[in-house]
């Protein structure tokens, strides 16, 4: 099992339930694949460094699990497949990226 970190942009004018469907659909898609989510964050509309689609925001999630190697592949097409996808970068993580990852969690528990 390795460890991966998933952050996208979803299309700015969707509304709240879609967004939430989409980011549903997409974590049941992984957990069905035997994935195990460690952290799933909802980091709200932010303006985009340049225009993508002509839209110049976007909404960004985050999403850390462990899965094996092979489900990346069918995940990511899923998500191109999906007009609401933006943009969409899945990193492996290595065990530094993990250990900062757990700080910056242990971070934003402190600050809640």
């Amino acid at each position: 099992m390795n460890h991966y970190e998933t952050v996208f942009i979803l299309n700015p004018v969707l509304s709240d339930t879609q967004i939430k469907e989409t980011v549903e659909k997409y974590e049941d898609f992984l957990v069905s694949k035997g994935a195990k989510m460690i952290a799933k964050e909802d980091w709200g509309l932010k303006k985009l460094a340049y225009p993508i689609q002509n839209k110049k925001s976007g909404f960004y999630h985050l999403f850390e699990f462990t899965v094996d190697g092979e489900v990346i592949n069918p995940f990511e097409v899923e998500i191109r497949r999906d007009e609401r996808f933006m943009r969409y970068l899945t990193v492996k993580l290595d065990k530094h990226a993990v250990s900062w990852a757990e700080r910056r969690r242990a971070k934003l528990k402190q600050k809640a």
